[in-house]
């Protein structure tokens, strides 16, 4: 399998869909706000999870490409209001200024509210999909994205700031703020291709260990990359006086404790076959990255 062209191709996909989708103007210039950080590029990491976990399963990914892409509009307003002055101020993203930057605090504040709210809407247009399984799946993501995930990991992120917090403390912390909305991507997948209970157990574990190695190496390229390899000021983790795995482990550490970690995750997918191989691909594709 040529993994690159199946991650070119399904990345070309959501773009194109977010692009036309957000054609679909409202009532205001939030609008452009809006667009400026979804299509800013990016990865796509979470969209193609989703699509790669069905596939896993043995359903097509790219036929839940509303489902996926709502999950590129939550990552995003994330992003927007993470760079926001009151929470890591943060002037570039992706290689260009932040939005706040472009557009000021309160449209910027604004535009991640419609990112959030506009997500839900997105993936409710979701078709060819059981009622009840797509209920259970947009209801997962809300959990995911809130208080009980993202933004309580977020919230614990700002208050472990200036002072030095345990590992356990950190692990709790990550599960909320980077995570969450793996779990969400992965189990969405999962659900919406009809995964047996077997199977949504064990790829649960797999996004748990994906996500814990995601943000290891973020820690990671955050002592070692470039302003210009990352898109992004590095060293904004001892700008805000933050604990990471590199503090706290070392470099060293940090690094055996992601090998280690991707490892594990690998082997909660070996009862999946050759189907879960774009998957695999992924895995080892987020955690070894660069950037």
């Amino acid at each position: 399998m040529d993994f690159m062209q199946y991650y070119d191709s399904r990345k070309k996909l959501v773009n194109n869909y977010l692009e036309k989708r957000m054609e679909k103007r409202g009532i205001s210039n939030v609008d452009d706000a809006m667009k400026y950080s979804l299509l800013a590029g990016g990865k796509r990491l979470r969209p193609i999870l989703l699509m790669a976990t069905a596939d896993a399963v043995g359903a097509n990914g790219y036929d839940f490409l509303p489902a996926a892409c709502g999950l590129e509009m939550i990552h995003t307003y994330s992003l927007i209001h993470d760079d926001l002055p009151c929470m890591d101020n943060d002037d570039y993203r992706r290689g260009r200024l932040t939005n706040h930057k472009v557009f000021g605090e309160a449209m910027a504040l604004l535009a991640g509210d419609g990112l959030l709210t506009l997500a839900f809407e997105v993936m409710l247009e979701q078709r060819n999909v059981k009622p009840s399984t797509l209920v259970e799946f947009v209801h997962e993501t809300a959990m995911c994205a809130g208080n009980f995930g993202m933004v309580g990991g977020q919230a614990l992120d700002l208050e472990a700031e200036n002072r030095q917090i345990t590992d356990r403390e950190l692990k709790t912390l990550h599960e909320g703020k980077t995570g969450a909305m793996f779990i969400a991507a992965v189990r969405g997948g999962a659900h919406l291709a009809g995964a047996t209970d077997e199977q949504l157990l064990a790829l649960t574990r797999f996004a748990e260990l994906v996500g814990l190695a995601f943000q290891i190496e973020d820690d990671i390229l955050d002592v070692t990359s470039t302003d210009e390899e990352l898109g992004k000021p590095i060293g904004s983790d001892e700008k805000n006086h933050k604990s990471t795995y590199v503090t706290l482990f070392g470099l060293d550490g940090a690094r055996k404790m992601a090998d280690e970690t991707t490892e594990e995750a690998l082997r909660c997918l070996e009862t999946f076959g050759d189907k879960a191989e774009p998957l695999r691909e992924l895995a080892k594709m987020m955690c070894h990255r660069k950037n």
